[in-house]
């Protein structure tokens, strides 16, 4: 049988090379991103990581053993901590404190990424819980690996890009993608295809929240 992995990732080949080329993401490579573009992105991506370490922590609960409580309990502690420094920096260069985060609401896109991830990690079984999750982990490695390939000298954004290009980031990403092949291995048909779901909505919303950024989306009341 195909691994999941590989099978989903041909699945969503085309989401992912829109994203990969979305104006977004070519101008974060060529250094010309608009820096109240960045600043709505980094906001909200702070926001997301909450949610996104409390869905990592649901995943950690539902492991059918030690070592993979062990591994998503790490990662939520990464999306907690380690990512928090990545957005610390950006956001005293933007001049963005504790009083103005914590002002700023939830994008729509943010809002409806957070707000079903999380219900997925608390309604769904494991397997799913991780198809869920693997999008943002995976494709923000491919994303951050390709624009190092051709971000422009000096580029402003540099930090973001190293992060989500460098070797820790990406072996967090091999054991993420090994984890759900592992899950997938033991699932039944019905419950590889709500993988399969899983992955292709993550996908979707990976999308839709760079997007977001990029439009500057907010609530139109």
């Amino acid at each position: 049988m195909t691994a999941f992995s590989t099978d989903a990732w041909t699945r969503n080949a085309v989401a992912y090379e829109a994203i990969r080329s979305m104006p977004f993401n070519a101008e974060l490579a060529a250094g010309t991103l608009s820096p109240a573009r960045f600043r709505h992105y980094i906001v909200q991506d702070a926001h997301y990581l909450i949610g996104f370490g409390r869905a990592l922590a649901l995943a950690a609960a539902k492991a059918p053993d030690p070592d993979r409580i062990v591994q998503f309990a790490r990662a939520a502690e990464t999306a907690i901590v380690v990512e928090r420094s990545l957005h610390g920096g950006f956001f005293r260069d933007y001049g963005i404190d504790p009083e103005t985060f914590a002002a700023t609401p939830l994008s729509p896109a943010c809002d409806h990424y957070v707000s079903w991830l999380l219900a997925t990690a608390y309604a769904e079984s494991y397997e799913v819980v991780l198809a869920a999750l693997l999008p943002c982990f995976w494709i923000y490695a491919e994303v951050g690996t390709d624009i190092f390939s051709r971000a422009a000298p000096g580029n402003p954004f540099r930090d973001w890009i190293d992060t989500y290009a460098g070797e820790e980031f990406g072996i967090a990403v091999a054991e993420m993608i090994a984890a759900t092949d592992e899950a997938a291995r033991d699932a039944s048909p019905v419950s590889r295809e709500r993988m399969h779901r899983a992955f292709a909505h993550a996908t979707r919303l990976e999308w839709m929240f760079w997007n977001g950024a990029y439009r500057e989306s907010a609530w139109p009341l």
